[in-house]
């Protein structure tokens, strides 16, 4: 993912700006995923939380924060929130997609079992929502009961639109922003508006966290092409074997001849994969140069959402959300 030394990574610097901070969400996380009926309920979420994610979506609610100087308790409320969220979403993605590995280690339902995952991710979204109340801001809950439904429209639009070669970039687009960019939006946005930032610049928030979220997405699914299983947690391949039309290969497909359209046809659509698919998949990527058109493409979003900071206050941790910004698509440089 580029850069050896760990302080020169932006998320890195970020986080030991928000270390004080972050230890209380951290705590309220662990407090708060405590069941005194079910046992299996903090066994499972542990599983994920603990897993050695980045924590990048309650840093950027942090983040939004600092910026206008909060120095309430809420920030850490809604860190949480968002955390419990996304590890939620997580759960029942797994379940959705069959998946084996989730950073780099077996997912929960495939060391427990479906029903624990879904049952323990609904969980976690009342936990959440607990949370968000908590702050007394119906503008807040506004945003993040959104969010939540605009995650699992997002989900529920890429079982129709990831196996059928009709997809278009703009639905792909929208999938990306329901289930990745809209929480990234959301906790950017919401760290704006417990500071009572100016309406302007809790718009310029939600911009910055929805243009990130989207880079950040089409950076992951051009590493599942080029990536290092070390460093992804997924085996090179993963999203072509479990049918997953992402953006390299709408790219490829629409410069594609009958011939390769069949051969995508019968792996994507019709799931008749065989062992020298994958590398058959990876020359027909390289030759229409995909890899390259998908990088430019989160390329311009991460731009897009360093232009959204411009409305913001001078401060270190915008410059660092601007080099965030970058650094997310320097993994794919």
């Amino acid at each position: 993912m580029g850069l050896d030394h760990p302080v020169s990574k932006p998320h890195d610097r970020l986080a030991a700006h928000l270390c004080g901070k972050m230890d209380a969400v951290n705590t309220l996380i662990r407090d708060r995923m405590t069941s005194r009926h079910a046992p299996r309920i903090p066994e499972v979420t542990a599983h994920l939380v603990e897993a050695g994610g980045k924590r990048l979506r309650p840093m950027l609610t942090l983040a939004a924060a600092d910026i206008f100087g909060y120095d309430g308790p809420y920030d850490v409320h809604l860190a949480a929130t968002v955390e419990f969220i996304h590890t939620a979403t997580l759960l029942h993605d797994d379940v959705v997609d069959e998946s084996a590995q989730r950073r780099g280690r077996p997912t929960a339902n495939l060391l427990w079992d479906n029903k624990s995952s879904v049952l323990v991710g609904d969980y976690l979204f009342s936990r959440s929502f607990q949370l968000m109340v908590e702050t007394g801001s119906l503008r807040v809950l506004d945003i993040l009961a959104d969010a939540s439904a605009t995650i699992a429209e997002g989900e529920v639009l890429q079982l129709s639109a990831s196996r059928d070669l009709s997809t278009t970039e703009e639905i792909y687009l929208q999938v990306v922003r329901g289930k990745t960019a809209a929480l990234f939006a959301a906790a950017c946005q919401v760290g704006g508006v417990i500071s009572q930032a100016p309406e302007a610049q809790v718009r310029a928030l939600f911009d910055y966290g929805d243009a990130l979220g989207i880079a950040f997405q089409i950076a992951d699914d051009l590493l599942d092409f080029q990536g290092d299983a070390m460093e992804t947690g997924k085996n090179v391949g993963d999203d072509f074997r479990e049918r997953k039309l992402t953006l390299p290969i709408i790219k490829a497909l629409a410069s594609a001849d009958a011939d390769e359209r069949a051969f995508w046809s019968r792996t994507v659509e019709k799931g008749d994969q065989r062992p020298e698919d994958l590398d058959r998949a990876l020359e027909l990527i390289a030759a229409h140069d995909a890899l390259g058109q998908t990088r430019a493409e989160a390329t311009g979003w991460a731009e897009r959402a360093k232009g959204a900071l411009g409305t913001l206050p001078a401060h270190p941790v915008r410059d660092m959300l601007d080099e965030l910004a970058d650094y997310v698509v320097a993994r794919i440089s």
